[in-house]
Order: structure tokens, then C-alpha cells, then sequence
């Protein structure tokens, strides 16, 4: 859910605390106006005189009832964490905060999540487009540092932010109405969520997928427990174990994106969405096409994973950890000494904890693998790994972790099993 690429600081909260002083400063005025005898504010008076002159009154208090209401406007407003417009029958979602490079926070969520859901109801609104800005992100991840503070503190925002995201994914996974994202950019963890359990997922040359959980004392969830084991063969278990990077092409060919587009044509392809006239999906899905069938970038390379696929199949549908490592030891390729590396500095509890998502999540539906992805994000808050990881990757970067448990021996099945125990009245409702 969370990349290593950014893990934004909270002063991107700044510019909306700032709208909503701005908001209550406005509107004080007006009460302070309706208080105040015209000869206590002269200017409130033609004539100076004890008699209020309403229809000034009222149109002051009109006026400063329609000045709340533009700035208090998410959706006009360019410094907004989000921006929700329509445009033709297209409802477009835009991810705004390019120095965080779009990384989600709860607001964002609170707010794309009710539109969705509106969106679906309106017989006007044919599709939803979501994509971000900057040209750096689509969107790298959650706001981890937000969650890190809130977890020492037994905040309650390690409950909310993940119900909220875990809702939003689901919210994506059921849309009625054709979901397109354009995936141009970083996008990981949180970024992944918002994009993949849609019906079109349009990658450009520029695109960096990853999901990198287990080098932070987290796990691949957003639904990484629904689409990872679903990807051909076993990709996604290697995908979430080692927190890979695929690039341009190469998300296509995992099956993560349905789609591949040049990044400097995607504001053609947008245009030409919204200028579709009540579009059904097949239309949306011939124009997708059309586009995908222009681009030649990288057209004849094979897929960077290929040459590897024979001992990912084999050494990642090993039933647990242990053996996988051990597989990976006995192969003694480069490739297998690589990514025996790579294990070995992830979270012995998080790469256990993932494997079981994965091998649980093969055969359960969405919102399944959602409230089982719930229990999960509770126990991480929960435990060491998870502050531990972020301290090391990205408050300290010394890159040195010290996890608890230390090894893959000593995280027990006993302690796993009870990561995966229903939270009764706590658990997620969908």
C-alpha cells in the first residue's frame, strides 16, 4: 500500500487548514454583523440612524454565505489535496499533491469515496477517469508518516485510514460505471488500490509499479491479497515478497495494466473520453484500443521477467517462507542469489504474513480478502516491524532495520494465526 519512493510529511495539510480558517473567518463576520446596531456600525446605516437596514444585511450576509462557499470548494479549488469534476459524462478524480507525489491521506479518501458513489447513482455521468498531477506519480502510496505518528500514540487513525482505503478499494472493485485510470508515473501501495480492481488501467512508458510493503514491516494489501495471486503464474508472489519494480511495458505484460498509451498522448485520450456520447464500456474499450494500438514504444521487447519464469513458478509456489528461501539457496543461480538478498532484508514477520494473504486470498472474493487484509493492517499496528521499517527507510534512512522476530524461525505459526483472527465488532463492513 505504501511506497519507498515518498512517504509525505503532513505540511501538505496546510493549505486546506489555512481554507478552513479562511472559511470561519468569513463567516463570522456575518453573525457579528446581525448582533451589531447599525450605530454601532455606521456603515450598516444610510443614515446613521438606530434603524438596521436589512436588505443591506441581508445581501452582506448573502455575499459572505456565497465568498465561504467558493473558498471552502474542494473541487474549483487548485490547491485542494483532490480535485472532483465533471466534464461531458465523465467524472474525473485527480490526485493533487505533487510533492507528496499523490500520496494518499484520509481526507483524500473521505472525499473520492462519497463521489464515487454519487457518480454511480447519476444517470449523466458514463465514467470515471482518476489520474494525478505533477508528471512524476499516478500515486506512490499511502501517508505513512501520518500513520506511524498516529500508531505511537493509539491514535484512531490507524483504524480509519485503513477502513477508509480498504472502502475505496472496494468502492473501485464494485463501480457500475467504467472506472479508467491512467497509471502515468510511480504508482504503489495506495497508488495500486485506486487503479487495479477497475475495469481499465492505461499505463504509459513512464509508469514505476511496485508494491513494496515488506521492506517497511507491512504487507501488499489494497487488495494484494485479491489480484497478486490472480497475476499468471506465480508473478505475484514474487512481486509481493520482494517488492519488485516493473517499468512502461512491462506493467502491461504482468497483466497489471490493460492497457499501454505514450504519457504525451494521454491528454488527447482524456479529451476524447469525455467527448464520447453516453458511452457503454465496449465504446470506452474501443477507444483504449485504438490508442493502445498506435503506441510502438517498446513494442518487440519481451517481458523482463520472462527469461526468469520457469524458477519463479517454481521456487515461489513453495508453501511457506522457509522453503522458499531454501529453494532460492539450492537453485544458486544470479538470479536466485538476488533475490535471496533481497528477502533477506525484508521483515521475517511481514514476508510470512504475506505469503498466507496470498495463499488465503487465491480463493476468496474482494471484500474477503479486504476484511482479512483489515485484521492484518490492525496487527501491524499493533507490532514492531511496521515503525521499525518506516524509522529505518524513511525518517532515519540508515537502511538498517532491526526486526522482531529477527529470523523467519522465529516468527511462529501460532503468532501468524492470530494475525488473521476475525476482530468481531471491529472487523471491516463493506
Amino acid at each position: 500500500m505504501r511506497s519507498n519512493a515518498s512517504f509525505p510529511h503532513l505540511e501538505q495539510q496546510a493549505p486546506r487548514v489555512m481554507l478552513l480558517l479562511h472559511g470561519a473567518l468569513l463567516a463570522s463576520p456575518a453573525k457579528k454583523l446581525h448582533n451589531q446596531m447599525p450605530s454601532q456600525h455606521p456603515a450598516l446605516s444610510r443614515t446613521g440612524s438606530s434603524t438596521p437596514s436589512l436588505p443591506r444585511l441581508r445581501a452582506l450576509n448573502r455575499l459572505q454565505v456565497i465568498l465561504q462557499h467558493l473558498k471552502m470548494s474542494k473541487q474549483t479549488d487548485s490547491t485542494a489535496e483532490v480535485l472532483l469534476e465533471k466534464k461531458g459524462g465523465a467524472g474525473i478524480i485527480t490526485l493533487n499533491r505533487p510533492k507528496a507525489l499523490n500520496a494518499l491521506n484520509l481526507s483524500m479518501i473521505q472525499q473520492i469515496y462519497p463521489q464515487i458513489k454519487t457518480w454511480e447513482k447519476d444517470p449523466e455521468t458514463f465514467l470515471i477517469i482518476i489520474k494525478g498531477t505533477g508528471g512524476k506519480a499516478f500515486c506512490a502510496g499511502g501517508d505513512i508518516r501520518a500513520l506511524t505518528e498516529a500508531g505511537k500514540v493509539g491514535d484512531k487513525l490507524t483504524q480509519d485510514f485503513f477502513r477508509g482505503e480498504y472502502r475505496l478499494n472496494n468502492a473501485v472493485g464494485t463501480c457500475k460505471k467504467p472506472y479508467v485510470a491512467l497509471i502515468d508515473g510511480i504508482t504503489m501501495g495506495g497508488g495500486v488500490g485506486v487503479s487495479v480492481h477497475g475495469h481499465f488501467r492505461v499505463a504509459t512508458e513512464k509508469t514505476v509499479f511496485a508494491m513494496p510493503e515488506t521492506a517497511i514491516g507491512l504487507f501488499p494489501d489494497v487488495g494484494g491479497g485479491y489480484f497478486l495471486p490472480r497475476l499468471s503464474g506465480k508473478v505475484g508472489y514474487y512481486l509481493a515478497l520482494t517488492g519488485c519494480r516493473l517499468k512502461g511495458r512491462d506493467v502491461l505484460k504482468a497483466g497489471i495494466a490493460t492497457h499501454f498509451v505514450e504519457s504525451e498522448k494521454l491528454p488527447a485520450l482524456e479529451k476524447d473520453l469525455i467527448a464520447l456520447k453516453s458511452p457503454t464500456k465496449e465504446k470506452i474499450a474501443d477507444l483504449l484500443n485504438s490508442y493502445h494500438m498506435k503506441c510502438t514504444i517498446d513494442q518487440e521487447k519481451a517481458f523482463v521477467l520472462d527469461e526468469h519464469m520457469e524458477k519463479i513458478n517454481s521456487i515461489f509456489s513453495a508453501n511457506s517462507m522457509e522453503e522458499i528461501v531454501k529453494k532460492l539457496k539450492q537453485d544458486g543461480s544470479p538470479f536466485a542469489m538476488k533475490q535471496l538478498e533481497t528477502i533477506n532484508k525484508m521483515s521475517p514477520t511481514s514476508l510470512k504474513l504475506t505469503l498466507r494473504q496470498l495463499r488465503e486470498g487465491a480463493s476468496m472474493s474482494l471484500q474477503e480478502v479486504l476484511r482479512m487484509e483489515y485484521r492484518l493492517s490492525q496487527a501491524c499496528m499493533k507490532g514492531h516491524d511496521f515503525y521499525e521499517g518506516v524509522r529505518a527507510v524513511l525518517i532515519d534512512k540508515d537502511q538498517s532495520p532491526k526486526w522482531k522476530p529477527a529470523a523467519l524461525e522465529e516468527v511462529s505459526d501460532e503468532f501468524v494465526d492470530n494475525c488473521f483472527k476475525p476482530l468481531g465488532n471491529d472487523d471491516l463492513k463493506l
